[in-house]
């Protein structure tokens, strides 16, 4: 899914953008809202800061409005009622403040898109042994429900996006848990552990040393 991120914070950017990315977003990254305007491609859905350079946020969203219905979520420093109120009566879809956390503009974009778009049940995907239904956040081995609680329900899904791929520490705590998490990572070896546990043989958390854990499925 095409995502169009209009910032001109480089960090900001740099930040949602990797995030977005791990969520299985593909991101068009522009600096100044006549970037924005002037690219012909289409996107599912365009994030916009209101502190751009050259225009001001909210002009980009009233004309992103008036040429078609694609999803817009505001992205914004401004915590104004006012803000907010005028972003949303233009054509904004949803408007989050910074600073926020890469697991809460997915959400936001999640609800958005399912508001713009007709409802479809989710099937649920087979995993090995595992059966993991996103929507009623279940689990299933070998047809019997598995007990997980939100935190590690959001890191088995996590890891099994991309079975036997690495993830480093850093990616998993930022999409598990929040990109502005600054603590230890011990938490993180105590899920993985519980995990471990609750899987059995069905599934293998394995650890990289010096680098992160990696999901195996049998």
């Amino acid at each position: 899914m095409r995502v169009l991120l209009v910032e001109d914070d480089e960090p900001i950017a740099e930040s949602l953008t990797r995030g977005l990315e791990r969520y299985g977003y593909e991101v068009r990254w522009v600096r100044t809202g006549s970037e924005a305007l002037g690219t012909a491609d289409d996107f599912a859905l365009v994030l916009v800061d209101l502190g751009l350079p050259d225009v001001d946020g909210l002009d980009v969203c009233r004309e992103l409005r008036a040429r078609g219905d694609v999803p817009i979520i505001v992205i914004s420093a401004r915590s104004d009622e006012v803000d907010r109120v005028v972003g949303l009566e233009i054509g904004a879809d949803d408007y989050v403040t910074k600073p926020f956390g890469v697991r809460e503009v997915v959400a936001r974009m999640r609800a958005v898109l399912r508001r713009a778009q007709p409802a479809r049940p989710e099937p649920a995907q087979e995993h090995g042994r595992l059966r993991i239904n996103r929507r009623s956040r279940r689990v299933h081995l070998d047809g019997a429900e598995v007990d997980l609680t939100p935190k590690e329900f959001d890191l088995l899904v996590f890891l099994a996006e991309e079975p036997g791929a690495v993830f480093t520490r850093e990616q998993i705590m930022e999409a598990v848990w929040d990109e502005n998490w600054f603590g230890p990572t011990k938490t993180l070896d105590v899920h993985v552990g519980v995990l471990r546990r609750k899987l059995g043989d069905a599934a293998s958390l394995e650890t990289v040393r010096g680098v992160g854990f990696r999901l195996v499925l049998t």
